[in-house]
């Protein structure tokens, strides 16, 4: 019997590895978490820095963050588990980019918000 092109046959992974993808998946949730918690505290309980609304904007930007990491998680999760049940190389997380470049572009504003206070 001949494979359609773009079907493969899936099996079942080992229960372990579907249990790490599940971890990982919970993992960049409680990430998220920490980012709008973070957001929250940032808006209501540091004081205000010398530029106008900079607390917004950076409450704004870690919300920002923890939302794009929210809607990628479960795709993420959805894809990696389809590849280990088709047998296929896992595919690329761009997620650890975007948490990186966003985590930079919020501390960089932090520092140079309490450097000028």
């Amino acid at each position: 019997m001949t494979e359609s092109p773009g079907k493969h046959e899936e099996q079942e992974p080992d229960y372990r590895f579907s249990l790490a993808n599940e971890r990982t998946f919970l993992a960049w949730m409680r990430t998220a978490l920490g980012l709008l918690a973070g957001a929250v505290a940032v808006r209501q309980l540091v004081p205000e820095f010398g530029v106008p609304g900079a607390r917004t904007i950076l409450a704004l930007l870690c919300a920002a963050l923890a939302v794009l990491l929210t809607a990628a998680s479960y795709p993420r999760w959805r894809r990696v588990q389809r590849a280990m049940r088709r047998g296929e190389p896992l595919p690329p997380n761009r997620m650890m980019l975007l948490l990186t470049a966003g985590l930079a572009v919020i501390t960089a504003l932090a520092v140079v918000l309490v450097v000028t206070g």
